[in-house]
């Protein structure tokens, strides 16, 4: 099968990001075949009433004039404008029209920051995965912009290389388990690695095994694919001897739940337990592309959870490479065993400013909070406000949960120092208190619960059906912000 979209020559998969090429600023160009945008506000007493982002063409012979409806002005909140920006792309993709004009006179009556938004959430609606459909056309709608304003184009560039960034993840996400594993995903951060000039090191599962990395090593040993560490650095071109903020992720690319095997519903969509380490690539590749002046590792901790004669089982009993051990209650309590490993070794390798890790973990978070919103853990109040405000401004929205040290009874181990399951009550509190475990106190630290948040039911506005990016332009506004 011919992949559109990604590159796996050499065994590797070259990372490309279309949408680099469809924004151009040229006031000059020919526009005949482009279609022109007007943004349109409610009229008076008009007998017609249109919906928000209805958009019409103009009912004339041969008309090119697309009217996009906002609503009232002075209700469209920010991430309205993202919204009117993914329907107005899912639009013009379902109408064939592949270019797009946009005049000095829309320009100037909409304010700055509502348009930026307004383009990022039109960059992000242009995503679809089509990859393995047959004679699918993959077009791009182009952008023609009509400024001279050299900032405002700067600007703009910047969120169109991060929309393209969380395009490639979200398509990275949605790729099936028989096509990307922890081999592969190590192949994706090499070959980024070589492209972006980054360090990558990756370190399999005879080093987890000789370096007592027991918890990642005991999850995937049953595949055949076998687990890995992957760890990425990003060093700024003006060098800084600032800590670094060290993301962690969790990447199983597939979950069967081991023995505590899942059910035949639960099953399906565990291609999606791996973009915590999605996130966390992404968020590298951001920093790296946008020239953000942070130090930034990414540590990805990859494997699949399988079943077979060397899978890890109930009651074993690992040490983890921080020397604590876990008893094991269940298989599919995996994630946080593969989390210890890469918190434990962030902080020996590393002097982190402060750690943040991303994981699909639980799915009690996804029964308290939905998908509106990831859990939020955190150990420093500072960094949760700090990630809470970044949150609210990038729409991928956060709540702080509790992580008192009472919960920590449920997960003390009986003949082990620890237990990986604590039972039903404050499910995904469980897990957030067992990976506190491994966090040196004075370390400031954030658990990122996205089991809920990373995948959308339905495609709509700006967001796809599956894999959606989520925690990648909360990462990048996190970066910005930090002094």
């Amino acid at each position: 099968m011919e992949n559109k979209r990604l590159d796996f020559s050499g065994g590797k998969m070259k990372i490309t990001l279309p949408e680099l090429e469809i924004l151009e600023f040229d006031s000059n160009k020919e526009r005949t075949e482009y279609f022109s945008l007007f943004i349109q506000h409610p009229i008076g007493e008009s007998r017609i009433k249109y919906n928000f982002g209805e958009i019409v063409i103009a009912d004339e012979p041969a008309s090119k004039d697309l009217i996009l409806h906002v609503g009232d002005e002075t209700e469209l909140s920010p991430d309205n404008w993202r919204k009117l920006g993914g329907t107005l792309a899912k639009f013009l993709r379902s109408h064939h029209i592949f270019k797009l004009f946009v005049s000095k006179e829309v320009l100037s009556s909409i304010q700055k920051e509502d348009f930026k938004r307004f383009l990022e959430g039109f960059f992000l609606g242009n995503y679809r995965f089509n990859i393995f459909k047959k004679d699918s056309a993959n077009e791009k709608i182009a952008m023609l912009i009509e400024s001279v304003d050299d900032s405002l184009k700067s600007e703009l560039k910047k969120i169109q290389k991060l929309s393209s960034i969380v395009n490639y993840a979200r398509g990275l996400g949605q790729l099936p388990a028989n096509v990307i594993n922890p081999s592969s995903l190590a192949d994706i951060c090499v070959e980024m690695a070589q492209q972006f000039d980054l360090q990558v090191k990756v370190i399999d599962a005879n080093e987890l095994q000789e370096m007592g990395a027991e918890g990642l090593f005991s999850v995937g040993k049953g595949s055949a694919s076998q687990p890995k560490m992957i760890v990425i650095e990003y060093t700024p071109n003006k060098s800084t001897d600032e800590q670094p903020i060290v993301l962690v992720g969790k990447a199983i690319t597939f979950d069967t739940g081991g023995y505590s095997l899942k059910s035949v519903d639960g099953i399906q969509g565990m291609k999606y337990d791996k973009l915590g380490g999605i996130t966390v690539l992404a968020s590298v590749l951001a920093a790296t592309v946008l020239e953000i002046p942070k130090n930034v590792v990414g540590i990805i901790c990859t494997a699949e959870n399988m079943i077979s004669e060397v899978a890890y089982r109930p009651d074993d009993i690992i040490k983890t490479l921080s020397g604590k051990t876990v008893e094991i209650l269940s298989t599919d309590a995996e994630g946080r065993l593969v989390l210890a490993d890469g918190l434990t070794y962030a902080q020996r390798n590393y002097k982190p400013h402060c750690i943040i890790d991303f994981a699909t973990l639980t799915g009690g978070i996804v029964v308290a909070l939905g998908k509106i919103r990831a859990g939020l853990f955190s150990n420093n109040s500072e960094l949760s406000d700090q990630l809470f405000e970044s949150g609210e401004h990038t729409f991928e929205r956060l709540w702080p949960m509790p992580l008192d040290d009472d919960y920590f009874e449920f997960i003390k181990g009986d003949d082990a120092d620890l237990k990986n399951a604590g039972g039903r009550e404050g499910h995904p509190i469980m897990g957030a208190i067992f990976l506190k475990q491994f966090i040196e106190s004075e370390i400031p630290w954030a658990h990122i619960d996205i089991a809920g948040a990373a995948t959308s039911t339905k495609a709509e506005n700006y967001q796809p059906k599956g894999a959606n990016g989520f925690g990648i332009r909360l990462m990048v506004d996190y970066l910005n912000n930090l002094k």
